[in-house]
């Protein structure tokens, strides 16, 4: 699968993960903790798995993921990045990062000479960024009706 490999699926692997998240979708048991699914192995053997409900959403969220074009990652939330691995989960460059670092907007520390960020600590500078931004958008917004530039 080359998506895994740094590249963007291909339109077939698009269009495949697009429907298999739909179909996955609709089976889904939400009110169970694993859910019970047969699959048949390269010789038409069929093997029972047993398959826990929250990987199952992991899973849809993939194949959408997949299904709209994107590249996919899977990171551990425990998992230390490097700072080029952080600057490109960010869409910013390294440099960009490293400010962001010595102006202690996200936590670090080091090992040896390298800086390694904790993902967490990423996925929440993002939150903090969006919030910021949904914020700054209703004020304008709300400036907006108050000089009457709105829409009505």
């Amino acid at each position: 699968m080359n998506h895994l490999q740094g590249k963007l699926p291909t339109a077939e692997e698009a269009f495949l993960a697009r429907s298999c998240s739909q179909g996955l979708s609709a089976v889904i048991d939400t009110k169970s903790e694993a859910q019970e699914f047969t699959l048949k192995d390269r010789d038409g053997v069929a093997h029972k798995v047993s398959i826990p409900v929250s990987a199952l959403r992991l899973f849809v969220e993939l194949l959408t993921e997949l299904g709209e074009g994107n590249m996919v990652k899977l990171v551990p939330v425990h998992a230390e990045l490097t700072t080029q691995e952080a600057a490109d989960l960010l869409n910013i460059s390294r440099p960009t990062l490293i400010k962001l670092l010595n102006d202690d907007e996200i936590p670090y520390h080091r090992v040896g000479n390298r800086r390694k960020i904790l993902f967490s600590d990423l996925q929440n500078y993002k939150k903090r960024i969006e919030k910021a931004r949904l914020a700054t958008l209703e004020e304008l917004s709300a400036l907006d009706q108050e000089l009457g530039m709105g829409y009505e």
